[in-house]
């Protein structure tokens, strides 16, 4: 049976129905809106805050605050940039609002301070293979999301090769995800994300999108992010691969899709999307239209 809550701390997030993570980039160099919360070369917590609102009156159900981006070809930040950029904005959301915060980070330093300012879920493109990572996870308690990405951002995209590369993508989650349940974090709080994007061709990235349910029968709960990504632009338009701005309606629909794919196989899905408001709305319509088919079917 597929779990439909995580429990974050002292709240509760949950997941009889698609949970919606706003992304929130606290970095100058992220792929579709880095820079855009900063005040000259420090983040503005005023209008990070301002965001975080936004995003909450969307119907957001959960703030991911990253620090450091993981684009293709970004370099990595220090422990201590990442702790001056993330920790400052995570004590602003817990002091300001009644909200869950996702922290996206692969530093143990980082997960232990964030828990300790009121994080309640890590969510971590290198599933946890950073020196005192998992430790520093299974000490906060908290929830875990754990995503595949072959090589690192910096040349995840140069060549990426499988053999399979459904069948390889859940062999490594499912292995990081027992060395987790072996460490002590309990199966129910842990989350597996394909990586869409991460070290994957447009090829690889749809037969992954293919195979969602197969990632949720161990009753995980799944995570996907494809928002504004370069897959979305290859399948807009192979040729211009259209630009970041104009991949809204693509993002949209491929989050639907997901959660359509997830639900229909009884599983439990996080949606992490840049364009709150658009996905809520697309979701809400989609449910209520299921909901009434459902009942003249009875």
């Amino acid at each position: 049976m597929n779990k439909k809550r995580l429990i974050c701390g002292d709240k509760v997030l949950d997941l009889s129905r698609p949970a919606v993570m706003g992304i929130l980039n606290i970095t100058p160099d992220s792929f579709s809106d880095g820079g855009n919360l900063y005040s000259g070369s420090s983040v503005d917590l005023s209008k990070t805050l301002y965001a975080v609102e936004q995003m909450l009156t969307a119907g957001a159900d959960i703030i991911d605050v990253g620090g450091e981006s993981t684009r293709p070809g970004a370099a990595e930040v220090s422990e201590q940039q990442e702790l001056d950029r993330v920790l400052p904005v995570v004590q602003g959301i817990a002091s300001r609002f009644d909200a869950l915060i996702s922290v996206d980070t692969s530093t143990a330093e980082v997960i232990k301070q964030a828990a300790g300012l009121g994080a309640h879920m890590i969510n971590d493109v290198r599933a946890l293979q950073r020196e005192g990572a998992l430790a520093a996870a299974v000490a906060s308690g908290l929830p875990v999301c754990l995503m595949h990405m072959q090589n690192q951002p910096k040349s995840m995209q140069d060549n990426p090769t499988y053999g399979d590369v459904v069948a390889d993508v859940l062999e490594f989650l499912q292995q990081r995800k027992q060395i987790c349940l072996d460490a002590g974090i309990a199966s129910d709080q842990i989350v597996l994300d394909p990586g869409f994007g991460f070290g994957k061709t447009l090829e690889h990235n749809l037969a992954l999108f293919a195979a969602l349910d197969r990632f949720s029968d161990d009753g995980s709960a799944v995570l996907v992010g494809v928002s504004r990504k370069t897959m979305i632009g290859q399948l807009i338009d192979s040729t211009l691969d259209s630009t970041v701005d104009k991949r809204l309606v693509g993002s949209v629909t491929m989050a639907l899709l997901a959660a359509q794919s997830l639900v229909s196989a009884g599983g439990s899905i996080i949606l992490r999307v840049h364009d709150v408001l658009e996905t809520v709305q697309a979701l809400t319509v989609w449910q209520q239209v299921k909901q009434f088919q459902d009942r003249e079917k009875q």
